[in-house]
């Protein structure tokens, strides 16, 4: 059986218009929404604030509202403010006309996931979140919940992302083996991770670790605040306001329960030009923690080989965003702590991650801060 891809930025621009088009009254799509192996997709109008999460699986989003909708915020003009621990519905400005050999998946962004902006995706009439089944014909929508801080969102932000696939498109373990022995995905520093010193899952999966030590602070924890963060308004708050700093005493540190965290892997990570990867969580019997929020890795993250410059790719480490549960956690430097799971896409992206972008990405991120926060002093 033929494998399947992943598409890329030039497939998805062809399909703008048909299979992926402007829902009633949104506007056209714009250049930035377009990513290598993603496409960015805007908020609605209108926040529905909601008394309870729900999947559509067997009645209508609509008649859910009406049963759960509490209030509702404009996100017209100077946008609105969703509150933090509050649940919001928002439709999206995409709709779906898939066909047969396509699915999608969504995920947030970056940005999205290190403001502990909870989202996810809800398409009628399917049972699984983040996910529209081959065929798919319809609206979209976005669940929004602010964990850590409120947040001034406007219609037309980006705060998930959806890929398209033809066919099963992950690596399996032997693949994955193959392509780390031929070429290196991991680094330590400058010096790259062979095969035989990586650890697989049987399910595909790059076992990664965090990295605490050589970093000070080693990660950064949200703090208790009532300010509202302007999500899309680059460098507008000082990291301080928003965020402690976290140090690692003897190698390790300890999470307190329900506070959110960003941390770094030890390794950092390149992305070929033919594949892209998802950060998930390793088996929850490892620790009482959740371990990512946002974790898709467009083809070219970490640099290639084909870099304009020249040089060799070294990589860029991930970061990891982490709330304890119930009980206080200790976590230590190297710890395992996510699995990296590799898909093939259809071809080379014509703008690989952080190359000709408009904007600021996350190409050469460290332990960095979502884009609204500047650099810490």
């Amino acid at each position: 059986m033929a494998s399947g891809v992943i598409l890329v930025d030039h497939e998805l621009a062809r399909l703008l218009g048909t299979a992926i088009r402007p829902a009633p009254l949104a506007p056209g799509f714009t250049r930035e929404q377009l990513q290598p192996t993603s496409l960015d997709l805007r908020l609605g109008a209108r926040a529905h604030r909601i008394r309870a999460g729900f999947l559509p699986e067997h009645v209508s989003i609509e008649e859910r509202l009406s049963e759960l909708s509490i209030a509702s915020v404009s996100l017209e003009e100077d946008g609105g403010v969703l509150e933090r621990g509050s649940i919001y519905l928002v439709p999206l400005e995409e709709e779906l006309e898939l066909p047969p050999e396509l699915a999608a998946r969504f995920n947030p962004r970056s940005s999205t996931g290190r403001t502990d902006l909870f989202t996810r995706v809800l398409v009628p009439g399917f049972p699984r979140f983040d996910e529209a089944p081959p065929g798919y014909r319809g609206r979209l929508w976005l669940e929004v919940a602010p964990l850590s801080f409120a947040v001034r969102l406007r219609r037309g932000d980006r705060l998930c992302q959806m890929r398209l696939a033809r066919g099963p498109a992950a690596l399996s373990t032997g693949e994955l083996f193959e392509r780390c022995r031929k070429e290196a995905l991991c680094f330590e520093g400058a010096r790259a991770l062979s095969a035989r010193e990586l650890r697989f899952d049987d399910d595909g999966g790059l076992l990664l670790c965090i990295g605490l030590a050589g970093r000070d602070p080693c990660g950064w924890r949200a703090t208790h605040t009532s300010a509202v963060v302007e999500f899309a308004a680059i460098g507008a708050h000082a990291s301080e306001e928003f965020w402690e700093p976290v140090r690692a005493r003897g190698g390790h540190c300890v999470l307190e329960p329900g506070r959110f965290y960003l941390f770094a892997s030890r390794e950092r990570i390149r992305i070929p030009l033919d594949l892209a990867a998802e950060m998930l969580p390793v088996d929850v019997g490892i620790g009482e923690l959740r371990n990512n929020y946002a974790g898709f890795f467009d083809s070219g993250f970490g640099g290639d080989a084909d870099g304009a410059d020249g040089a060799s790719p070294r990589g860029t480490p991930a970061v990891l965003e982490v709330r304890a549960h119930d009980l206080p956690f200790l976590v230590e430097e190297g710890q395992v702590f996510f699995r990296l799971k590799f898909f093939r896409t259809s071809g080379a992206p014509e703008r690989p991650y952080g190359r000709g972008r408009d904007g600021p990405s996350y190409a050469d991120q460290d332990l960095t801060l979502a884009r609204s926060f500047r650099p810490a002093r």
